[in-house]
This record gives structure tokens, C-alpha cells and sequence, in this order.
């Protein structure tokens, strides 16, 4: 039973310490659309989206009216569309995009994930049409994101497809340099990445999942913050405690709205993230929830200790509140759009291997770092390569969202604005890994793969 304390609680938390649910994402197969001719088949997806999404925004404007809870944003996500359009005799695949682009504006969504191809044991010829296309398309839509799996703890690293992957990061930030960028900030590459998350840029619907879905991304660093703040002589054991149940009332509330827009929508319900995704504003980061557990400043030793115990917490005490919780479910660290890691980073207090070292105990991996524009691609290469191991040999889910700034260097900004922020080109090592990453072939599944 809901008391009056738990109601005022909420509000406090809603209009003082940033609680929001970050994103109702409807996940629509777009399986039964595939054709050989492309305009076909781009018809077929306009069609689908925007019938099934049609009310999805009003909807969510609906629940925020009358439950008074800030629903940040609506998005959708789809069907590989390397796997759609594998049987279409096009060469290009921007044509998709800017359906997918076209049909997110008529319904009026925030962003559209799933320009996707899945490329960790190796490459169909939807696959490379797709990854060819990608900067591309990026560069002529709004609201499309992009995401490939180059690896899995069963499969291996797929290095070709990593070489591969540089040389698109690099190319899809060039297409965009006059709009800072952008292109590769609307791109993702994975490892084991998962088929229900519901957070941009790497929401894809994967063919596990059903015909249409409602997926919930829940958010709160500063509700998580303004906890610890209350207790500030707390040993660490009861420091988890207040995350835990801080994080069970968090996600308590994105069960409640996922609830209530899957009936409404009369779609079924999927899964709450639990992701402690932060924003640009000050007072909703991940980095000022890690120094009120005790750090000077984010990144200083201590750092990674820390993470992995919010981690682990905001986990145990999500999981007594929703049966279905999925998608990543964590603490996410994307530099450009916490307003602490942006100053960490601007202090010299948080480096591109210290995050690194970071992303072995958080949700994801390297988010929204920028880096020079003179990057080389096989550099980008490496750094996914060293994220994909992380995540291949934890069996956990990592990704690389790099944006190299073309015309700036080391200590020059970047500006995105709204969600994705802005941050401080870090310094990224100059010797080369270019010999290891134009070997090609795959490095082999690690001995924990074999679990049958």
C-alpha cells in the first residue's frame, strides 16, 4: 500500500534530486518487411513503425500528466536492419535510415536504434552493406542510431570487424565535422550486446524478441546522491544498504510506468534497465555519487573500487522490484554527458585508462569519450579491441562510443548539447597499434565460453 510518506518521498525526489524515467522505448520486428526491392521494403518499415508507434508519445505525455513523473524520452527500436535488408539486391542501405528517420519524426519519438548488424563470427552481405552505409547515413539523418556486435564470450573477437569499425567511427565523425561531429556520437560497437536495451545508441530489437515490446530505462543518480548525503559517517556496508533501497524505489517507479504504458499501448511489457544514467545538469551524476562515497575527485585510486560497489548495489536492490529486469542495468560512465566526469576529466583526474579500467566493473564501456581528431583509425580500432576483451572475458556487456573531434586537440571542447553534453578532447596514447590490428582473423572465444 502506497502511504502519504512514500508520496511526498517521490515528489521530493522528482522535482529536488533529478528522478526521471529517462526512456519508454517500443521495440517494433521489422522481420516481415524484408523485400528484394528497396523501395519495397522501406515502405513496408514506414508503415509498420508508424502504425504500431502511432500513440506511443501521447501515451507517455498521458502517464507523465497524471502520475507527475518526468518521462524524458520516447524512442523505438527495431529489427537489425542488416538482417531486414539481407535479401534486398541494394548496395546502399541509406535509404533505410532515412526511413527509419522519417517514420521517428512522423510519430514525433526522440531517436530510432537499430541501423544494426550483428558481425561477431563473421559477416553476412546485408552485414557489410549495412557498415558500409553507416557514416552515411548518420550523417543524413536526425534521429537514427547505429550499433554492431563485433564480439561475444561464445564467439571470440571478430578483429577484421574491428579494423573494420575504426575506419567507420572515423569517417562518420568526418562526414558530420561541421556539426560537431555528430555522427559518431550516434554510433556504438559492442560486445555481447544485448536484445532489449532500451538506451540510444545501442537499442536493437533483437530476433529473440516479440513482435512488439514496451522497454523501460530508469534513471536517478541524483536521488542516489542526495541518500549517501544523509549519511555522511556511514561505513561502506551501510552505504550500500542506502543504495540498494534507494535503487529499489527508483525502479519501483519504472515498473510502474512500464505497467501502465503496456497496457494503455496494449503491448506487452518487456523489461526495466536499471541504469543509473546521468545528464549534463549538475546535481545527476554518476561521478558525484562516487565522490560522496569518499573520493577527492573522480578517477583519483579508489575510483573502480567504488563503482563496482554502486554497481553491484543498485543490481541487488533493482532486482526485488521488477520479475523482469534486463536490458543493461547499472551504472553508466559517458564522460560528455555527466556533469562530473566532465570536470574530472577537465582536471586531469579522469583518463581514457583509468575509464577504461572503469568499464570492467560498470554497465557498458567507453561512452561518449571524445578524442583527437587526428586518432588514427586503427588506434579506434584498438581501443575497441581492448574494450571488446573486457567484456568478452568478463561475459559482460561493453561497448566504445567514440567521438574523434576533426580540427581540435588534446584540452579543446566539444559541444553537443541537450542530453549528450559536452566534454574536453581527452588525451588518447600516440604509439600505434597498427600492426596487431591489421593482422585480421579472430581472437578465439576464451576458455570460460565453454559452459555447456
Amino acid at each position: 500500500m502506497i502511504n502519504t510518506r512514500d508520496i511526498l518521498e517521490t515528489i521530493e525526489m522528482i522535482q529536488d534530486e533529478n528522478l526521471d524515467i529517462r526512456t519508454v522505448t517500443m521495440g517494433i520486428s521489422l522481420l516481415d518487411c524484408a523485400d528484394k526491392d528497396i523501395n519495397v521494403a522501406c515502405e513496408k518499415i514506414y508503415n509498420k513503425i508508424t502504425t504500431l508507434a502511432k500513440n506511443l508519445v501521447p501515451v507517455c505525455q498521458e502517464i507523465e500528466k497524471e502520475y507527475g513523473i518526468p518521462i524524458v524520452n520516447k524512442r523505438i527500436s527495431v529489427t537489425p536492419i542488416s538482417i531486414v535488408g539481407n535479401s534486398c539486391e541494394a548496395e546502399d542501405f541509406t535509404p533505410f535510415a532515412e526511413t527509419l528517420d522519417k517514420a521517428a519524426k512522423t510519430v514525433g519519438v526522440n531517436f530510432i536504434g537499430g541501423f544494426s548488424a550483428l558481425v561477431h563470427k563473421g559477416y553476412t552481405s546485408g552485414d557489410r552493406r549495412l557498415i558500409n552505409s553507416i557514416p552515411e547515413a548518420l550523417a543524413k539523418t536526425d534521429f537514427v542510431c547505429s550499433s554492431v556486435n563485433v564480439a561475444t564470450t561464445k564467439t571470440g573477437i571478430n578483429l577484421d570487424a574491428v579494423a573494420e569499425m575504426g575506419k567507420i567511427v572515423k569517417k562518420s565523425a568526418e562526414l558530420t565535422a561541421d556539426n560537431n561531429c555528430i555522427g559518431a556520437a550516434k554510433l556504438v560497437v559492442f560486445a555481447n550486446a544485448v536484445e532489449d536495451n532500451p538506451f540510444m545508441a545501442g537499442a536493437f530489437l533483437g530476433v529473440g524478441e516479440p513482435e512488439c515490446v514496451i522497454n523501460v530505462g530508469v534513471s536517478g543518480p541524483g536521488v542516489v546522491r542526495a541518500a549517501l548525503k544523509k549519511a555522511p559517517n556511514a561505513n561502506i556496508t551501510e552505504v550500500c544498504d542506502i543504495i540498494k533501497k534507494t535503487a529499489f524505489k527508483i525502479t519501483r517507479m519504472g515498473q510502474l510506468v512500464a505497467n501502465e504504458a503496456s497496457k494503455r499501448l496494449g503491448v506487452p511489457f518487456g523489461i526495466v534497465d536499471l541504469s543509473l544514467a546521468p545528464t549534463p545538469a549538475v546535481g545527476d551524476s554518476v561521478a558525484d555519487i562516487l565522490e560522496e562515497i569518499g573520493l577527492e575527485k573522480c578517477g583519483c585510486p579508489g575510483t573502480t573500487a567504488a563503482l563496482a560497489m554502486l554497481n553491484d548495489a543498485v543490481k541487488k536492490g533493482g532486482l526485488f522490484a521488477s520479475s523482469h529486469v534486463g536490458g543493461l542495468s547499472g551504472a553508466f560512465i559517458p564522460v560528455s554527458e555527466d556533469a562530473g566526469m566532465i570536470a574530472a576529466a577537465k582536471d586531469g583526474s579522469l583518463t581514457l585508462e583509468k575509464l577504461e579500467a572503469m568499464t570492467a566493473v560498470c554497465s557498458v564501456g567507453l561512452d561518449m569519450i571524445i578524442i583527437p581528431g587526428d586518432t588514427t583509425p586503427e588506434t579506434i580500432s584498438a581501443i575497441i579491441a581492448d574494450e571488446a576483451s573486457i567484456g568478452v572475458i568478463n561475459n559482460k556487456t561493453t561497448a566504445v562510443r567514440v567521438i574523434p573531434a576533426i580540427g581540435k586537440d588534446v584540452g579543446e571542447e566539444l559541444e553537443f548539447g541537450g542530453l549528450l553534453g559536452s566534454g574536453p578532447v581527452m588525451n588518447v596514447n600516440k604509439y600505434s597499434p597498427a600492426k596487431l590490428i591489421n593482422r585480421g582473423g579472430k581472437i578465439p572465444a576464451p576458455l570460460q565460453s565453454l559452459r555447456n
